[in-house]
């Protein structure tokens, strides 16, 4: 089966400036030891993902980005937890405020949030502080691979 990564665009202008290859978060999932599916990012903006939150987890706070586990089609076999499916949706107006905040380039903004996403899909949770410094190790590490 072929690894599949979608960039899509919701409520905001296709761009390419800042998208890091579909390769790198291959190779990040790699490092976790698992597998792309089908890995779908949905840029868009606060409104859309603010909807996206109220209607699926039902918050009405800003968030920039919510990951949501999808089933593998029926053909592929589901015995293969190493497989990753799921859709991310990411608010490029949080990651464009996350780079003024934390004093970063949009590039590297855009990869901690896309990883950031991609580790809840794969079991990863920052409820509690340790698991935030859990997370923030493994955003760090992958934000710089090339």
């Amino acid at each position: 089966m072929k690894e599949k990564v979608n960039y899509f665009f919701e409520e905001i202008n296709p761009f390419r400036y800042g998208l890091p290859p579909k390769d790198w978060i291959r190779l990040c999932l790699s490092r976790e030891g698992r597998i792309i599916g089908s890995l779908n990012f949905i840029f868009c903006s606060d409104k859309y993902l603010r909807k996206i939150n109220k209607k699926y987890l039902n918050k009405s706070y800003l968030t920039d980005v919510i990951s949501f586990n999808t089933e593998p089609p029926a053909l592929i076999d589901s015995i293969d937890k190493s497989l990753v499916f799921g859709d991310i949706f990411i608010s490029l107006d949080r990651v464009r405020e996350n780079k003024k905040l934390y004093k970063t380039i949009f590039a590297k903004e855009l990869r901690r949030v896309m990883v950031h996403g991609a580790l809840h899909l794969i079991g990863f949770n920052d409820k509690t502080e340790k698991e935030r410094a859990i997370m923030a190790e493994k955003e760090n590490i992958y934000v710089e691979l090339k």
